[in-house]
């Protein structure tokens, strides 16, 4: 018995489901964080009644939304329709299982490695699982037989190709610098001083900061919510959704979020690397490395909240401006930089 409970079989399920219960108690977390950080900035209140500082509101919140009638729209295409919700957040639950989010430990005398699927091409099948989030977008759009609706989902679908291009191309840098898709290789070359996350020793700031932008367009987040923008389209492509399918989509934004934000960290800020040595190791050190890996993704994900409710949004011909005409070529610019440095390090060689 203990066999199979120790098998590696076993062993990755017990990784998945630390992962989903992870992210998803991560999404109530920025639920009430970006309540409360909303309500700072706009010098209100917040929530402040569930709990002690509102605490309980994200359970209060799931309450609701299980209580809420689940409306289908009598003209939707019903299968479609139950199923874009699910496409949304399984594809964004998807692009994570390549992120190494710890060391390699050791439990009951076995190496354990804390990242899932640790591919070849790890880096490409994250890239792969978060664009194919758009078409659970584009099916709410189309199936729920609403213009409002379909008008956003086709904004998504355009705002994805968009941004995508440059989101991809500013990842090349760093893969010119380590020279693998391995995200788990790419964490290993940047240990040691913080001098040596990518950001820094490979030059690739440029890069990081497209990354960035690009992440913030990816999420469907202010500036970028085209695609949802309640002035003009209702609630785009979610306009017809309620109960838990609303809930779906609100969940899959969320984990879009921490997905991109555990990008940016694995590839150009070390992942869970310090980023200064310590004199200790074991748990100590491991759980010190899983620590700052959740400290940096957290500071991307207030940074996510920090400028939602600061800054208005994009029009729909300065979106397509800033992906198209600024940072497609800024990322190209990037890329032969880098190669240009790589061929004069190799020279010098």
């Amino acid at each position: 018995m203990s066999d199979i409970l120790l098998s590696p079989y076993a062993i990755t399920l017990y990784k998945i489901g630390a992962m989903v219960g992870a992210l998803m108690g991560g999404v109530s977390v920025m639920t009430w964080i970006e309540r409360r950080l909303s309500a700072v900035i706009q010098y209100r209140w917040g929530p402040n009644r569930v709990g002690p500082m509102g605490l309980f509101q994200p359970i209060a919140d799931g309450v609701k939304f299980i209580m809420k009638e689940d409306i289908i729209p009598r003209d939707a295409h019903r299968p479609i329709f139950i199923l874009a919700p699910a496409i949304a957040l399984t594809t964004a639950l998807c692009a994570f299982a390549v992120i190494p989010f710890g060391p390699m430990i050791e439990v009951a005398g076995m190496q354990i490695r804390l990242v899932i699927l640790n591919l070849d091409g790890g880096l490409l099948f994250a890239l792969a699982a978060s664009s194919l989030g758009v078409y659970g977008l584009v099916c709410a759009g189309w199936s729920s037989r609403n213009k409002y609706s379909l008008m956003g989902g086709l904004r998504s679908s355009a705002q994805m190709v968009s941004y995508e291009l440059a989101l991809g191309l500013s990842l090349i840098g760093v893969l010119l610098v380590s020279g693998t898709l391995r995200p788990v290789e790419i964490v290993e070359q940047q240990a040691g001083w913080f001098w040596n996350w990518n950001v820094f020793s490979g030059w690739q700031l440029l890069g990081f900061l497209i990354f960035l932008i690009a992440g913030f367009a990816e999420t469907n987040r202010l500036p970028f919510d085209l695609p949802e923008a309640e002035s003009e389209l209702v609630a785009g492509y979610h306009t017809e959704y309620s109960s838990m399918k609303f809930a779906m989509f609100f969940m899959a934004e969320y984990v879009a979020m921490i997905t991109i934000s555990s990008l940016a960290v694995t590839l150009f800020l070390g992942g869970y690397q310090l980023g200064f040595p310590v004199p200790f190791e074991g748990w100590a050190l491991w759980l010190l490395q899983i620590g700052a890996f959740v400290a940096k993704v957290g500071f991307f994900l207030l940074l996510f909240v920090w400028v939602r409710w600061t800054l208005p949004r994009f029009r729909y011909d300065q979106l397509m401006t800033i992906g198209w005409k600024r940072l497609f070529p800024l990322a190209l610019a990037n890329i032969f930089l880098t190669g240009l440095l790589v061929a004069l390090e190799v020279i010098q060689r």
